[in-house]
């Protein structure tokens, strides 16, 4: 009797470590893609700033390059199978987006205050529908896997990332505007990112907050 009970606890046992093995590696495999996505997406943005100048591109660029970090704590906490983690993390990803809107919204300013040409608009425009594109693809990553795991924090982050797509399509917006002579409309867009990224900032805060109460599916 008290070897069959032990088999079965055993089983049970190995059951629940197994499940959260599996979370783990799955949440971790999640943000890592969405990580080189998004790396490859300011990579190819960065070119295209240092050629252009354009502020409404480096406020998109700057909030893409404080989405990718936001990675990290959601990595770690999914390696480490920690529920606490993991709310800790959601809250470095509203942190990580509330910063980025602070500096886009400085460049703006800093761009009202002192004009600069902005130049090579084809690719201002491309530069954009890449940032669409990564973000767009992110978001999907993202928002499947916590649906998926139960984890508000990547839940967030994928309605981050989706939001961003978004906000990409305002640099192509701005490259076109520029090109019809009103060069004042780019760090007046720029402004208006960051008014867009402040909003996600209270979207994203809320679902961490609303999530913070439920378990996570891993250790406390």
């Amino acid at each position: 009797m008290s070897a069959h009970v032990h088999s079965h606890d055993h089983g049970h046992s190995h059951g629940l470590v197994h499940r959260s093995i599996k979370r783990s590696r799955e949440g971790v495999r999640a943000v890592v893609l969405a990580l080189i996505v998004l790396g490859l997406t300011a990579a190819a943005q960065v070119a295209v700033f240092v050629a252009s100048g354009s502020i409404a591109l480096l406020a998109d660029l700057i909030h893409n390059v404080g989405d990718a970090a936001t990675a990290i704590p959601l990595g770690i906490a999914f390696a480490l199978r920690s529920a606490r983690a993991e709310r800790w993390a959601g809250l470095a990803v509203v942190r990580a987006i509330f910063v980025s809107a602070c500096v886009a919204g400085y460049e703006a300013i800093a761009r009202l205050i002192t004009p600069a040409d902005v130049d090579h608009l084809g690719a201002l425009a491309a530069a954009g529908a890449i940032g669409f594109a990564g973000n767009w693809l992110a978001a999907v990553i993202r928002s499947r896997a916590g649906r998926r795991l139960d984890s508000p924090a990547l839940v967030a982050d994928g309605a981050h990332a989706r939001a961003d797509a978004y906000v990409s399509l305002a640099v192509v917006a701005s490259a076109a505007v520029v090109a019809v002579g009103v060069p004042v409309a780019d760090p007046l867009i720029g402004l208006a990112i960051t008014l867009v990224i402040l909003r996600i900032t209270w979207q994203s805060w809320k679902t961490v907050r609303h999530g913070a109460g439920r378990g996570s599916g891993g250790r406390r």
